[in-house]
């Protein structure tokens, strides 16, 4: 059975780890407007949803460069380091995980918290 959870890491630590995922989607947090070009860096910041087995997860809350954010059903506040590095995608104080897969929804559909 696989669970879904939110983190925050880099692209060179989601690449390390990918192969544990059942499913597995990002968004960009850190960008220019002239690396879409090139190869991305290691270490862009991204959000990242990602659908795999306790297992999978338990090695992610255990790996420092992965910052789990609170279930989006529990309507907790993002802890502050989390809510400063999604600011700019327009998350405010006081945002949840569900208001953050809500406004990151927009740009990227499948990271959209959804119960099926």
């Amino acid at each position: 059975m696989t669970g879904k959870s939110y983190y925050l890491t880099t692209l060179g630590d989601w690449r390390r780890h990918m192969a544990k995922f059942a499913h597995s989607h990002y968004v960009v947090l850190d960008s220019s407007p002239g690396e879409a070009a090139q190869e991305p860096s290691e270490a862009l910041r991204i959000l990242v949803l990602v659908e795999a087995d306790e297992g999978a997860h338990n090695a992610l809350e255990d790996d420092p460069t992965f910052e789990a954010l609170p279930h989006p059903l529990q309507q907790k506040p993002l802890p502050e380091a989390a809510r400063a590095a999604l600011s700019g995608k327009g998350i405010g104080a006081g945002a949840s995980t569900f208001d953050v897969a809500e406004m990151i929804g927009r740009v990227h559909p499948l990271l959209r918290f959804r119960v099926f």
